[in-house]
């Protein structure tokens, strides 16, 4: 096999392995209207995995939630835990400053998108 053919197999390994993580019912896009503006970059759209998450960063929400005084009963009916987790299984370097202060629709896609995650889950 020539160098060329192996070039050509591992992009198409790379095609494949994204179009699979697109797909995946754990990773969620959502898409903006406009760029959004964060940290000296804009953002057209995020990506969340939801299935890299771990118990550690299960752990890490809930420590950050009760050093901010904030009972949390059931993290999947939760709007902390669940846009803390959100921005956790972004893809991009974002916190949840930014995910609350989107509008309330692209808040709430993002919000829901984390339940339904915690709910299959189940």
């Amino acid at each position: 096999m020539n160098t060329n053919e192996n070039i050509d197999i591992n992009e198409e390994e790379v095609i494949a392995a994204k179009m699979e993580a697109k797909n995946s019912p754990d990773v969620f896009t959502i898409n903006f209207k406009t760029p959004i503006p964060y940290n000296e970059k804009e953002y057209a759209s995020l990506t969340f995995d939801f299935g890299s998450l771990t118990g550690n960063d299960d752990l890490a929400i809930e420590d950050e939630l009760a050093a901010l005084n904030v009972m949390l009963v059931t993290p999947a009916f939760s709007g902390h835990y669940l846009i803390r987790m959100a921005a956790k299984a972004c893809k991009e370097p974002i916190g949840c400053d930014f995910l609350r202060a989107l509008n309330l629709k692209e808040y709430s896609k993002i919000r829901s998108a984390a339940r339904s995650f915690l709910l299959k889950a189940e």
